[in-house]
């Protein structure tokens, strides 16, 4: 199934980098993934609990990916998992567990009409809250990895994003 980000819109040619961002924000998406992307515990797993705060339309969902590498982050190889939660408060908290400790990114987006894709205008911008793992942010585009990684170790860990 392809993502629906990866579906190809017409995009003036004049704004390159904004597309990208829709196209890979969220790597490859299968709606089919529950809220939480659960596996059996193995010794030395690692939990990460994502919490998405303020969010100001109460409706919709929260999608996310999560990226266990520069390839996965852009889309050229799939993530490390996928969730989507409800959102019917301020904030929504969405848990992978079952991880391999090491470097993980997330992309994000609030789906407010409940199409499953990031919607952008004619320009390719989005017009709907999007957000990266550590709070980064992107020059014409998608924050870099660079500045989303971060570490997840054995154990619980967690993730507070601000989704806007």
């Amino acid at each position: 199934m392809t993502h629906p980000w990866h579906q190809p819109k017409p995009r003036p040619k004049s704004i390159a980098a904004w597309p990208i961002l829709a196209a890979v924000a969220l790597g490859l998406w299968s709606p089919a993934h529950a809220a939480d992307t659960s596996t059996p515990p193995q010794a030395g797993a690692a939990v990460l609990s994502v919490t998405f705060k303020g969010l100001k339309t109460l409706s919709g969902a929260i999608l996310a990916s999560l990226t266990a590498s520069p390839a996965a982050y852009d889309g050229k190889a799939p993530p490390a998992g996928q969730a989507t939660a409800a959102v019917t408060g301020e904030t929504v908290t969405i848990t992978f567990s079952g991880l391999k400790p090491g470097l993980y990114a997330i992309k994000a987006f609030h789906d407010l009409n409940g199409d499953g894709q990031l919607n952008t205008n004619p320009f390719g911008m989005p017009t709907e809250p999007y957000a990266f793992s550590n709070n980064a942010r992107g020059m014409m585009g998608p924050a870099p990895w660079s500045a989303a990684a971060f570490e997840v170790k054995a154990g619980p860990n967690g993730q507070t994003i601000d989704i806007d």
